[in-house]
């Protein structure tokens, strides 16, 4: 097959548009194929630690003033700091804070602004994938056929292409859900702490809200999240079940649910896939939530996502496409790299959301009482990630182009 025959990218999510920018990057031709008429967001609301936005910065996305830099704490519901997240300043200064509070659509719009015109290819909905050892048979419910020589499986936690690789993975109930929102009325709410993500647990609720920016002006993000299980009906009227949440904590989140449109007001019921093994399987690998869908309890969806794009960019820099085994070795070295911190990740957000939500009733005053004055939250979260940050950012190198020793 010929090297100009464009790579294939399913799913225009920002693990799609990540790989689609971080193979551009390494001079590869590709096409991002779109089942929807436009690119979408699927949710509102969102955060990134400094790997993302580094990938971003080296894909050539505009990233200033992307969103608000924030300081990140678990507390408990008198406001006692359980974990204080503790990135290194000058991390925190190299890119712009230790976590970005921001709205999805706003990424979006940055993503598809570095993509140049064409490579996006929308209403392409895919029937069928045949691997043929030398190149991929993609046929789209259009009747289109297209050949490429490597295909990305970025469509998200009911991934096609996933299935045609591993079979049906069926998804892991979490029993929990999130009910989210965004102001930007905030200039007399009291209470309010500007520049901090503010992480708090009752017995039975996590409530949060976090700093956003969005073209210069100042708002707030804010979730509740408790267990509900998963075959439930959401509640009738999401923005009064969660004033109803928000009014167990101290401080402005009571408030800020008040302030919110109910426009601006969306809900999530959280379920993740079970670590795979192996994400790649000759010339097709996955990516993103196909590859690692995870509870947001990791704050890290998107931003594993958008590193996928970076790896896979740096692991197909300078590989001839027309050879077979230079195709499938590099596909392999690009799940070495990911698969154990995306598992990692998937796994620690998974026991939190239990741990929080899903200890038996006799014991959450235990668990409290072992939060509250034990270093062990501070341990698992506080020094943890920032160690993992830091040690992504060193696994990352200086560029696509230029990627660490290994």
């Amino acid at each position: 097959m010929s090297t100009t025959t464009p790579i294939a990218v399913l799913g225009a999510g920002p693990a799609g548009m990540a790989a689609t920018l971080g193979l551009l990057k390494a001079g590869h031709d590709v096409r991002l194929y779109e089942r929807y008429a436009h690119a979408r967001p699927a949710g509102n609301i969102l955060n990134l630690w400094p790997p993302p936005i580094k990938a971003l910065e080296d894909m050539g996305v505009d990233i200033e003033d992307l969103g608000a830099p924030c300081h990140t704490t678990f507390r408990s519901e008198a406001g006692h700091v359980r974990a204080d997240v503790r990135i290194p300043d000058e991390v925190v200064a190299r890119y712009g804070g230790g976590f970005i509070g921001m709205l999805r659509p706003d990424l979006y719009s940055r993503m598809l602004a570095a993509i140049p015109d064409g490579v996006v290819q929308t209403g392409r909905e895919l029937a069928s994938i045949d691997d043929h050892g030398d190149g991929v048979t993609l046929r789209f419910s259009d009747g289109e056929i297209v050949e490429t020589p490597v295909l990305i499986g970025a469509d998200g936690i009911d991934s096609t292409v996933r299935r045609h690789l591993w079979g049906a993975t069926p998804k892991r109930p979490h029993h929990l859900h999130i009910i989210g929102g965004f102001t930007f009325d905030i200039d007399d709410v009291p209470g309010l702490e500007r520049g901090e993500v503010v992480l708090t647990h009752n017995r039975t609720v996590q409530g949060t809200y976090s700093s956003i920016r969005r073209d210069g002006r100042d708002g707030v993000q804010w979730w509740v999240l408790e267990a509900w299980r998963d075959d439930q009906d959401a509640p009738a009227d999401l923005r009064a079940h969660a004033t109803g949440l928000a009014a167990g904590f101290r401080g402005p989140l009571s408030d800020l649910v008040a302030r919110t449109d109910v426009a601006h007001v969306q809900r999530w019921p959280i379920r993740d896939l079970a670590p795979l093994q192996r994400w790649s399987k000759g010339r097709i690998t996955i990516a993103g939530d196909a590859a690692h869908a995870t509870s947001p309890y990791a704050a890290y969806g998107a931003g594993m996502s958008i590193c996928d794009g970076y790896f896979l960019g740096q692991a197909l820099v300078g590989v001839d496409l027309d050879d077979d085994a230079d195709v499938v070795a590099a596909l392999g070295a690009y799940e070495q790299l990911r698969i154990p911190h995306t598992r990692s990740q998937v796994q620690q957000a998974y026991i939190l959301g239990k741990v929080f939500h899903h200890a038996p009733t006799v014991l959450r005053p235990v668990r409290d009482f072992i939060l509250d004055r034990t270093p062990l939250l501070q341990r698992q979260v506080g020094e943890r990630s920032p160690g993992e940050i830091v040690a992504q950012l060193a696994e990352m190198g200086a560029g696509i182009l230029a990627p660490a020793e290994r």
